[in-house]
């Protein structure tokens, strides 16, 4: 007969305790540093340019009203060839235009980006309109790419004799790879001896555990956390002259970043946002309602018919209130968000109450966290 003995049986206990811890273990959420930070210098760059839109179908400005509108035309005609100073412009198929896009990081000479149009003027519609040769500026004045090409637009206006519908914003287009770089911007990211990681949510203990977990992924401590929104990393030796593959290591690394308990609030919605980390400490909440309602029914007095007197109205007003309030609720010390929701949630209350109610407890000073009011 055989058996597992002691040591067999000791070894399942152990895998199954071990099995258990795992499943009892709570789950944190990591993300990877790439989605977590930045690296410094490796941005986009804001390109503008002014430039028309032709080939509308009687859409365009109205050049006796938009000036520049005018103006551009007639120096854009007069660099063709085609003089028509003093002379009389009647069109409406075209429109005076700001051209908006963003250059990508490292793009270089040849390569393609999208570019967004907007009209300035009186323009109804921009559908099926070209715009021309528009050059890009960035914020220097410098000229970085050009743009040209056919609009999409994603509304759409239409009108007849007596009615009109409008769908969408149809004064604003797009063009997919619309521009074209003409002009590199310098940034030797493979010759720096130093890289900041710069936080998009900067925060003390985020960036420490982002440079705890550097250093443990390059068994040296290359990396120091400055501030909560910036990490410094020293290139180390091996990784000198191909900082690229570093990055490319390190970007994958898991971290569980830390969230400041905050109650986000939109008064204009009605929309609340809470953070995860939210607690209340004891309190009672006790909402109510009180609707006045008033309404005029007057009431009009008519002589009889060939009679001397004349119709008078009598005014009738109805005035009523009405009192819809909740009971009195306990809110316990320390519960957590979806228990803070809940009990909320009870009271049969709205988001517009909901706000007041948060904005009260948060005033007699019972709730951990930052309430932010947009």
């Amino acid at each position: 007969m055989s058996g597992l003995g002691f040591t067999g049986v000791v070894r399942i206990a152990v895998v199954a305790l071990l099995a258990l811890a795992f499943l009892g273990a709570p789950a944190h959420a990591t993300s990877r540093i790439k989605d977590l930070a930045n690296i410094e210098g490796v941005r986009q760059n804001q390109l503008i340019g002014y430039g028309l839109v032709v080939g509308l179908n009687g859409t365009g400005d109205t050049l006796n009203n938009i000036p520049f509108t005018k103006q551009s035309l007639q120096a854009m005609l007069e660099r063709m060839g085609v003089n028509i100073r003093g002379a009389t412009i009647r069109t409406g198929n075209v429109a005076a235009v700001m051209v908006t896009g963003n250059l990508p990081a490292f793009a270089t000479q040849g390569t393609r980006m999208d570019v967004t149009v907007s009209a300035m003027g009186d323009a109804r519609s921009l559908q099926g309109g070209t715009l021309l040769v528009t050059p890009l500026l960035g914020a220097d004045g410098n000229v970085y790419a050009v743009a040209q090409g056919s609009l999409a637009i994603g509304g759409f206006s239409a009108e007849g004799a007596a009615a009109s519908v409008t769908k969408g914003v149809p004064t604003n287009g797009r063009i997919a790879n619309g521009a074209i770089v003409e002009r590199e911007i310098e940034f030797a990211l493979n010759r720096m001896p130093n890289v900041r990681l710069a936080l998009r949510n900067g925060d003390f203990t985020t960036a420490k555990r982002i440079a705890a977990a550097v250093n443990d992924f390059l068994g040296t401590k290359t990396a120091e956390p400055i501030d909560p929104s910036t990490v410094q990393l020293s290139i180390p030796a091996e990784f000198r002259g191909n900082v690229v593959a570093l990055l490319t290591e390190i970007e994958q690394l898991q971290v569980e970043p830390d969230i400041t308990a905050k109650i986000i609030i939109d008064e204009r919605s009605g929309i609340i946002v809470m953070g995860r980390d939210v607690r209340v400490a004891t309190v009672a909440v006790a909402q109510g309602n009180l609707t006045v309602s008033i309404s005029e029914s007057p009431q009009v007095s008519q002589p009889n018919p060939l009679s001397n007197g004349r119709t008078v109205m009598t005014p009738r007003t109805d005035v009523g209130v009405t009192e819809n309030g909740n009971k009195l609720a306990l809110v316990k010390n320390g519960v957590s968000l979806q228990e803070l929701v809940d009990g909320l949630n009870g009271l049969g209350i709205g988001p517009r109450d909901l706000i007041g109610i948060l904005q009260a407890i948060k005033a007699a000073g019972a709730i951990e966290a930052d309430i932010e009011v947009m």
